[in-house]
């Protein structure tokens, strides 16, 4: 065994570049330490700069116009309970005269519940429930006619309204989390309309760029999000 394995190591010898021996077994090390060095360095970079990317991320989806006055606020549809009340104190500050909500396609049980409840609440008269409670009087308070599934359906219906009573500026409120996505939907539904469009959305939501990725739930949603924003 011992003869042939010289055998086998003097025919490697023949085909080997002098001066080669032995290089290509250490040339192996120094590529190691280079990979090393460069994780460390990523690694450096990453914990250094971590707060300050991962701020940016949240900031990148927020965001807000400076107030001003429209002739409609929007009230995005959903999350009602953190938007009416950003709406509410806009409407109070005089930077509107009309409220618009749409109405959405119920989830799937909401007729039976219906059927047995009559005066179940659908996701609408929520909305019209709390801003009455807060005396917002009722012909102030516009809806669209057809019920949406999604925010381009949203704003096409919006669109609708706007041109036919003449409108020439909206305010948006929507969640901050998702006011980019909506900006963006609305700009593109209304791109050939001179109307102007104020993204301010709601503060009462916990969301905030400083410190999202504290909560295992904003992180879920700031990756959902950004995949909406892609797809």
């Amino acid at each position: 065994m011992d003869y042939q394995n010289e055998k086998l190591q003097e025919k490697e010898k023949q085909f080997e570049i002098p001066g080669m021996e032995g290089k290509r077994k250490k040339s192996r090390f120094p590529m190691l330490k280079v990979i090393l060095f460069v994780i460390i360095i990523i690694y450096f970079i990453f914990t250094l700069y971590r707060v300050p990317l991962l701020i940016k991320l949240g900031d990148y989806l927020v965001v807000e116009h400076e107030a001003q006055k429209a002739d409609l606020i929007v009230c995005v549809a959903g999350s009602d309970l953190e938007r009416a009340p950003a709406v509410i104190d806009l409407f109070k500050k005089d930077l509107a005269p009309y409220i618009l909500r749409a109405k959405t396609v119920e989830p799937e049980g909401f007729d039976y519940i219906k059927s047995r409840i009559e005066d179940y609440p659908d996701s609408y008269d929520t909305f019209t429930m709390i801003v009455k409670g807060f005396e917002v009087p009722e012909k102030a308070i516009l809806s669209t006619k057809n019920r949406v599934k999604n925010i381009t359906e949203e704003a096409v219906e919006v669109r609708s309204i706007v041109l036919d009573r003449g409108f020439q500026s909206i305010i948006l409120v929507p969640s901050q989390i998702d006011s980019r996505r909506t900006l963006m939907t609305f700009d593109k539904v209304f791109k050939d309309d001179e109307i102007k469009i104020i993204s301010l959305p709601s503060h009462y939501q916990s969301f905030s760029p400083e410190g999202w990725w504290k909560d295992p739930g904003w992180v879920r949603e700031l990756i959902f999000e950004y995949q909406r924003l892609i797809f």
